[in-house]
């Protein structure tokens, strides 16, 4: 499997880095970032091409792994899905854009192109999945972050946000795609709370869902990335799963 990558970043380098050296299945063939230089250090690891137009790469690529925002997501995927080529978005906040969503899902379904969306820095997703149509009355999200990784100065436990997913995702675009992953998995703009708290050295996501079925909670606590605090080493780690499990003859869980 050739894949491309659009966006050379944080986690763009932590999947690279695992797919590399361990997996001669997939080559990740070709490199764009608006920083030309990113990509270009990146395809230097993987003996890969960086492209200065990302249309390059589409002649050549079974699969486009997106790591940059979800405004390119919104620009460059549907040219990525109108030549047929599958698609794993890791800015899942897109989505949550319903015009956008029906337009690529149109544009995927015609094309016979697929759009994948990692479970990223959350466990649990499975269990959502699941009761989604079958007696789920109530799912909430509770994220605590640190100052750093929301970009903010303050010295206080605070909420910065209570509300719902789709209002998140539109005040912080690069924070919350799990709110985005929740509300698409379960087809609801579920309620969220940030807080930002100065004592809290990792991504902590609390998540609960009651319903007919009975009542489920998971916390993840999860190491920022060294590189973009804003992100999991989860949600790297996730897509790299993703990216093997193509070639598996046996897959456990949805």
């Amino acid at each position: 499997m050739r894949v491309g990558i659009i966006g050379c970043g944080a986690i763009a380098n932590i999947i690279v880095s695992r797919i590399v050296p361990e997996n001669d299945d997939i080559f990740i063939k070709y490199f764009f970032d608006k920083d030309i230089e990113k990509a270009e250090n990146l395809a230097s690891f993987a003996k890969g091409v960086a492209v200065i137009d990302f249309e390059d790469m589409l002649n050549d690529v079974d699969l486009i792994l997106e790591c940059a925002s979800p405004d390119s997501v919104k620009l460059l995927a549907p040219k990525i899905l109108e030549r047929g080529i599958d698609m794993i978005v890791m800015s899942i906040g897109a989505f949550m854009d319903k015009e956008f969503y029906n337009k690529a899902f149109k544009i995927a379904k015609d094309n016979n192109a697929h759009i994948h969306l990692p479970s990223g820095a959350i466990v649990g997703l499975d269990g959502i999945k699941a009761v989604a149509d079958y007696g789920l009355k109530e799912i909430t999200l509770i994220t605590r972050k640190s100052p750093k990784s929301l970009g903010k100065d303050i010295d206080k436990k605070e909420v910065l946000f209570d509300g719902k997913a789709s209002d998140a995702v539109k005040e912080f675009p690069l924070n919350i795609n799990v709110a985005a992953t929740i509300s698409l998995a379960c087809d609801r703009d579920i309620n969220v709370k940030i807080i930002v708290d100065p004592n809290v050295d990792r991504n902590v996501h609390e998540i609960t869902a009651k319903g007919d079925f009975g009542e489920f909670k998971t916390i993840t606590m999860n190491h920022p990335c060294v590189a973009n605090p804003k992100t999991s080493m989860l949600a790297a780690i996730s897509a790299i799963k993703l990216l093997k499990s193509f070639n598996e003859t046996i897959t456990v869980g949805l």
